[in-house]
């Protein structure tokens, strides 16, 4: 005798457990999708994805002023800093950075972001800083882009692709 019993009993408790979690999961999905939309009424928080962009963008615009601040001590090294530094300020403007807009230095550093008191007085240090920054922003950036949602996450290993490029040229390039 065959027991036609067992595959309803599993049909049956699968279609109960939904029925038991699909309120919570609407309820869920209403206050996601309702705190989303009140963006204008300033009740809502931004999600990981904007933390993770904000930072992102940060950390560009810090390291173009690390740039800066390199060529400002060391104005020979300027041709060869100019187009990473405008990279890095087109990367702080990929992630929603309106502060770093030109892409030449404009105007006086911000007293909290400035580095040109560490600039070390030998160039050849002075890159080896900028390239571990460089190689700190994209390590930092490869491990955020696993939690990052797709589009972000693109973005992320991209520019952290682009900081590696960037330490090979400022280290094993000027060699």
């Amino acid at each position: 005798m065959p027991f036609p019993s067992s595959p309803r009993a599993r049909s049956g408790l699968r279609r109960r457990s939904l029925l038991a979690v699909a309120p919570a999961a609407l309820l869920v999905a209403g206050c996601s999708a309702g705190s989303g939309s009140s963006g204008a009424t300033g009740g809502s928080r931004p999600s990981a994805a904007d933390w993770a962009r904000a930072r992102a963008a940060r950390d560009s615009r810090a390291l173009a002023e690390r740039y800066d601040a390199v060529v400002a001590a060391h104005p020979k090294l300027a041709e060869r800093l100019r187009p990473l530094r405008a990279e890095v300020v087109r990367h702080a403007q990929a992630f929603g950075d309106t502060a770093s807009a030109s892409p030449t230095p404009s105007g006086p550093v911000p007293p909290s972001a400035s580095p040109s008191a560490a600039v070390p007085a030998k160039e050849k240090e002075a890159l080896a800083e900028l390239a571990a920054a460089e190689r700190e922003i994209a390590d930092r950036r490869a491990k955020a882009l696993l939690d990052a949602p797709g589009e972000l996450a693109r973005l992320l290993a991209s520019v952290a692709a682009a900081g590696a490029a960037h330490v090979y040229l400022l280290t094993e390039a000027g060699r």
